[in-house]
């Protein structure tokens, strides 16, 4: 048995529809997958392959969660999000086969501290602490098996702030899965957040914010 010099940390997982539940090893994240969404942060969908950044796995948030504003932003945002979860990882996975890694997918919610991307952005610096802080990941139930095209919509105490179709995704999943799997080696129990389509904008303390899926459960999260 090994032993730890710290006690060990449990395995973050998240709930399925069936009995079990789903370990979650890492979170990847697709930057500007919707044409729209691209436009309004100032660039061109067309100029630039996937690009990624990264949550760790304990900044999940289950669904139905209340969390406290999060320190060091003045704007908070909220954006609508697929979550597909892999059961199978692997490198250099073609595009043809990248359905068959799947496990299933998710509505998701990749809170963002907007000030300080922008700050990062203009000093050429990571996005990680605008990105990848403490309950930023906010993930529905996990639904086994394909999901077809469908809506995804996000309100704010419920008014319509996004809205669009997993169609509209400029880069579909199966392509995400093998452009990704070209850059690192992908693993079981490793999301990926999808995109956001246009329409972010800031969350309040007090307000509840809900991202519906066609044919998923909705991921819900109120702000303190």
């Amino acid at each position: 048995m090994t032993q730890f010099v710290l006690p060990a940390q449990p395995t973050v997982s998240l709930p399925t529809t069936g009995p079990g539940r789903f370990p979650v090893r890492r979170i990847f994240c697709v930057g500007r997958n919707y044409a729209e969404h691209a436009r309004e942060m100032g660039h061109d969908p067309n100029a630039e392959p996937p690009f990624y950044f990264t949550k760790p796995a304990d900044s999940v948030v289950e669904s139905g969660a209340t969390i406290a504003y999060p320190p060091a932003t003045q704007d908070f945002h909220y954006e609508a999000e697929l979550v597909v979860a892999l059961a199978k990882g692997g490198r250099d996975i073609a595009e043809a086969d990248a359905l068959d890694h799947i496990w299933g997918h998710a509505t998701g919610n990749d809170l963002t501290r907007r000030d300080l991307q922008a700050e990062a952005k203009a000093a050429r610096r990571p996005w990680d602490m605008a990105k990848g802080f403490d309950l930023s990941a906010v993930v529905g139930l996990i639904h086994p098996g394909p999901i077809g095209d469908g809506a995804i919509t996000c309100t704010v105490d419920g008014v319509v702030k996004q809205t669009a179709r997993l169609s509209d995704m400029i880069w579909p999943v199966p392509a995400i899965i093998a452009h990704l799997s070209r850059l690192v080696t992908l693993a079981p129990g490793d999301l990926i957040f999808t995109g956001t389509p246009a329409g972010v904008g800031a969350l309040l303390p007090g307000q509840c914010c809900t991202v519906t899926i066609d044919g998923l459960t909705p991921a819900v999260v109120t702000v303190l």
